[in-house]
């Protein structure tokens, strides 16, 4: 079973060409949202909280701040509609799944920068 389902994605998934990131690293993801018959491009800015999966399937969360309201949204890599991925800023963390940070608030929720 598993040997067919690495074979239906091999030959229809086509592969992105994505920049390298993780955990702690704010990016910005540009993706295509249909209505109706218009198409537009929104944009989502956030940390990465987590890197999850294996292969074609793999998945990242992001988590921003609306407010005092926190949004997290879930993209599959290979996801058609996401146009283009831009690395804002590398950040140092010490897990590879911050779930921590949902609980911070003001200072202790920054993140220390990597300079390039």
């Amino acid at each position: 079973m598993e040997s067919l389902i690495k074979f239906v994605q091999e030959e229809f998934l086509t592969k992105k060409e994505i920049p390298t990131f993780k955990s702690g690293d704010t990016i910005t993801v540009y993706y295509e949202i249909r209505e109706g018959e218009k198409v537009r491009t929104q944009f989502f800015k956030g940390v990465v909280i987590q890197i999850k999966g294996t292969g074609l399937t793999k998945t990242f969360t992001i988590r921003k701040m609306s407010g005092t309201i926190g949004i997290e949204r879930i993209f599959p890599f290979n996801l058609p509609a996401i146009q283009k991925i831009e690395i804002n800023k590398k950040g140092r963390v010490r897990r590879s799944r911050i779930y921590y940070f949902r609980e911070l608030r003001g200072k202790k929720a920054r993140i220390k920068e990597i300079k390039r």
